[in-house]
């Protein structure tokens, strides 16, 4: 019934529908496998893309040419890019998106692309022969085989939903877990744990009074995620958000629910998210606080349903309700889905290589929540490196990573390979050491082109960043030529408070002053206006970074440069560790379990001291 295929990938979340595109679109023949084709690409939580961190991976999943960011254009209700009062490294776009006309753009996209078959059954077994995966066995007994399998079930491995002192089996409300898999990889030798997650209520909008509540609207013009210039909605068109606020008698009245919470009672096992906690975890742990914010989502444009992000919860359903009719503008709401905590298994991703295989089986790939992640674009992009590897993989080609520098998305494996983790992970800014250079805005500039150079990106795509950068130095050009005389900008400094010029200035020097833009200077000077006029808001946007933080970004560089020395220090893979009497006890057991490849991965692993890097190339110097 079935052909050999190239890649097979388990499970169409948002990690599998990227790895199977990915694969496809290099080359390999893919079969995409699901155990409900009804919810593909689902949003099981909060109906939005992007956000502090996570904006700048789905631009990067962009840029490399993934669809994350091409249906997250073409499916928003809102665009807003946070942090715009810091500087651009902190920039984060995120859409609110229709929840429903994501998974259908997402399903349309990959049938669409030539090389994905799909199948729904559950997979229930691995074909392993000789410590290499050879395919896998579905419920209804088939085996198919393949070069590679890519793993990304989720929160399907024997889940299990909680509603108060009720529980049953389940990957999402409504769907049933997936078992078989977990049982066959502890007997292969691998390390399981549990890890829990929570989603809140969903809400009749219908119900709400929204003038208790304050407006969130989006932004006045939208740049969206996709360098492609997908067609997107305008601004007039979106759909605000709005916010209200718990208070001390929700909490009150929450707290009557501990007796039967699922998560006090010990019945709940698994670690949840420590930055996404419960509303009743967030009340225990922030005492002091007697509000919390809660942010009113729109599920979509043709649906009433509201998401209430920041009220998760697996309290009883009539003290969900209870409690949520004290918040103001909720007071006649009606309940669509109580909130439930899911509990699932997860394999600590220390088990894995760079290339998210596994070290135990060869051509066998994790990606998403099956190593410990939390939310849709952490699992994206490990979708796509995943996808990618497992197609060159089945070539018997090196695998593609990204470090730390080139990408937040190298940072978050990066974590994941060497620290492990024993909560779910989610990205932060704060994550990344070189974040001046890993910006939203100039994911193409890094990406595109070592993305093209493995077959994924586009013609299209390296035709446009080519266009960019030749466009970029073409603007900092004009920059440095046009003279700027004093009374062209005066009277805008003086409405600045910033000093005023005595004597003519180059355009890029004084666009260095953090309180003006190159918008603001050229609007001053009608001949520097006509110079710039041809040119996309996005290139003179790009330039005006470039000039203002050139100073940050060169010493940013200088760092990388300095740091990379260790990263190609190799590791011989024979390197005998016990003999390090000299290093403590727990970095010998560090090493010996991650077997990390350069002594730039070895300084990154967690309970490892700079002693310990230092005695490490003392030794490989010997």
């Amino acid at each position: 019934m079935f052909e050999k295929y190239d890649v097979i990938v388990v499970g169409a979340g948002h990690a599998g529908c990227e790895a199977a595109a990915a694969a496809a679109n290099m080359g390999s023949k893919v079969l995409l496998i699901t155990m409900n084709m009804q919810t593909m690409a689902q949003m099981s939580c909060n109906p939005a893309m992007g956000g502090i961190a996570k904006g700048q991976i789905v631009r990067e999943i962009d840029a490399m040419g993934g669809y994350s960011g091409i249906v997250s254009d073409k499916s928003m209700i809102q665009f807003r890019m946070l942090n715009r009062s810091k500087g651009p490294a902190m920039w984060s776009p995120r859409v609110q998106s229709d929840r429903m006309l994501f998974a259908t753009t997402w399903r349309e996209m990959l049938e669409q692309t030539p090389n994905v078959d799909f199948y729904q059954d559950m997979v229930e077994e691995l074909i392993v022969e000789d410590g290499q995966v050879m395919g896998v066995i579905s419920k209804l007994g088939h085996k198919i085989n393949a070069k590679s399998v890519v793993l990304t079930n989720g929160t399907f491995l024997n889940g299990v939903i909680h509603i108060g002192e009720k529980q049953f089996g389940g990957g999402r409300v409504g769907e049933k877990s997936a078992t078989g898999i977990t049982e066959q990889l502890v007997s292969l030798g691998f390390e399981s744990e549990r890890l829990k997650t929570g989603t809140p209520p969903r809400i009749d909008g219908r119900s709400l009074d929204y003038s208790k509540m304050e407006e969130q609207k989006g932004d006045e013009s939208i740049s969206g995620f996709s360098f492609l210039g997908v067609d997107k909605i305008q601004p007039e068109q979106q759909r605000s958000c709005w916010i209200t606020y718990t208070s001390q008698e929700v909490h009150d009245i929450l707290r009557t629910g501990f007796d039967a919470s699922p998560m006090y009672q010990g019945r709940i096992q698994g670690t949840g998210p420590r930055y996404c906690p419960s509303i009743e975890d967030k009340i225990n742990r922030f005492a002091q606080r007697d509000r919390h914010q809660l942010f009113v989502e729109p599920e979509g444009w043709n649906t009433v349903e509201i998401y209430v992000n920041g009220f998760s919860t697996s309290l009883p359903e009539e003290v969900q309700i209870k409690a949520l009719r004290k918040v103001p503008g909720f007071e006649k709401c009606k309940m669509f889905r109580p909130g439930y905590a899911i509990e699932y298994d997860y394999f600590p991703p220390t088990q894995l290589s760079h290339a998210l295989e596994t070290k135990r089986i060869k051509n066998l790939f994790f990606a998403g929540q099956i190593n410990g992640t939390t939310g849709y674009e952490e699992a994206a992009c490990q979708g796509l490196m995943a996808g990618i590897n497992a197609h060159l993989a089945g070539k018997s080609q090196a695998p593609f990573i990204l470090s730390r520098s080139e990408a937040y998305i190298g940072v978050l494996i990066d974590d994941l390979i060497n620290k492990g983790t024993d909560e779910p992970y989610r990205m932060f800014t704060s994550r990344a050491e070189y974040r001046t250079l890993l910006r939203q805005d100039n994911a193409d500039l890094r990406l595109t082109e070592r993305s093209y150079t493995i077959g994924l990106a586009s013609q299209e795509r390296m035709e446009r960043v080519k266009e960019k950068r030749q466009n970029v130095d073409k603007i900092k050009a004009v920059l440095l030529l046009q003279q700027v005389e004093p009374d062209e900008v005066n009277d805008l400094l003086q409405r600045k408070n910033s000093t005023p010029l005595t004597s003519r200035q180059k355009a890029a020097q004084l666009l260095l002053r953090p309180n003006l833009s190159l918008q603001e200077i050229s609007r001053q000077i009608p001949a520097l206006q006509q110079a710039l006029s041809t040119f996309t808001a996005e290139e003179l946007e790009q330039a005006e970074i470039q000039v203002k933080y050139d100073t940050y970004i060169q010493k940013e560089k200088e760092l990388v440069q300095k740091m990379s020395q260790l990263e190609h220090l190799v590791i011989p893979d024979s390197f005998n560790y016990e003999k390090l009497v000299s290093l403590s006890t727990e970095a010998r057991q560090k090493f010996i379990k991650i077997q990390p490849k350069t002594l730039g991965q070895a300084s990154r692993i967690s309970g490892v001291n700079p002693s310990d890097v230092q005695i490490l190339m003392l030794f490989m110097g010997r």
